[in-house]
């Protein structure tokens, strides 16, 4: 594993033609101003926030980027995956493909520890956070064995995970 930058990781992602995602974590220590007016129920900030998101994402699929998302959630939801849920349904495009994993489906799959970005089938970034949701480091492998294994855990989630438009938040 080679530890990388913030900047080298938005580098890698801007250039993949391809990205799988994977996130595992029912909180996260980002999009804390948007978190704290949906809380307060701003719903303008919140959706010009999401248009932005929807509209940048809009942009990289119609330059040809394929982009799966698969969301491995508890259930209930908690707090903060709700508000994920809510902007999610305001920010994707219906181009970007995401589900919602309950945690039920996937005690079978094993995943690697880290949340995951596959790049063209060719590269792995992983989000290492730390105990109070923030990213500690990024790490990037390029190892075969490393590619497989997080493209057969993304797979096997995608397979029983739910398309956003069709889950229904617990």
């Amino acid at each position: 594993m080679e530890p990388i930058s913030v900047a080298r990781r938005s580098e890698l992602l801007g250039r993949a033609r391809s990205i799988l995602k994977m996130e595992m974590r029912d909180d996260y220590a980002v999009d804390r101003v948007m978190f704290a007016a949906w809380r307060a129920g701003d719903t303008d900030r919140v959706a010009r926030a999401a248009g932005a998101s929807r509209r940048r994402v809009a942009a990289r699929v119609e330059a040809g980027m394929s982009l799966r998302r698969v969301k491995v959630v508890s259930e209930p939801l908690s707090e903060y995956q709700r508000f994920a849920f809510e902007c999610s349904t305001r920010a994707v495009d219906p181009r970007e493909e995401l589900r919602w994993a309950p945690r039920r489906l996937v005690s079978g799959i094993l995943m690697p520890g880290n949340d995951f970005f596959l790049l063209d089938d060719e590269m792995v970034i992983f989000n290492v956070l730390d105990g109070a949701d923030r990213q500690a480091e990024q790490q990037l492998s390029t190892a075969a064995e490393m590619v497989k294994l997080c493209r057969e855990a993304f797979e096997s989630a995608w397979a029983v995970a739910i398309p956003h438009h069709e889950y229904g938040p617990r």
